[in-house]
């Protein structure tokens, strides 16, 4: 099994940045892909940037150019760092690992744009 553990979500104002992590415990050396997705108020949880098995990384368009998606695996750590924040970003924030077949998710952390 895997534990997510996030981190660094806050308060923002337009334009400023904030940088995520997920720490990963457990049987992480059997971890193939992993991510963060968000759910804003009233909307569906979406992908906003992922590692799939290949390493490849994968961007939301609303994101792409602005938030980018890194991980230090002697660390267990996945980080997100988010230039130029948007209201329209606010948001909870999940860390996601798949593991086996399995998805395991995080507790999400609070991401909130001010205008």
């Amino acid at each position: 099994q895997v534990q997510l553990v996030e981190s660094g979500g806050g308060l923002v104002q337009a334009g400023g940045s904030l940088r995520l992590s997920c720490a990963a415990s457990g049987s992480t050396s059997s971890i193939h892909a992993m991510g963060w997705y968000r759910r804003a108020p009233g909307k569906q949880r979406e992908l906003v940037a992922a590692f799939d098995r290949a390493g490849t990384t994968n961007y939301a368009d609303s994101v792409t150019g602005r938030f980018t998606i890194s991980r230090d695996n002697a660390k267990n750590t996945l980080y997100l760092q988010m230039n130029s924040l948007k209201p329209e970003d606010t948001a909870v924030y999940y860390c996601m690992a798949k593991w086996y077949s399995l998805e395991y998710w995080g507790q999400g952390t609070q991401v909130t744009v001010s205008s």
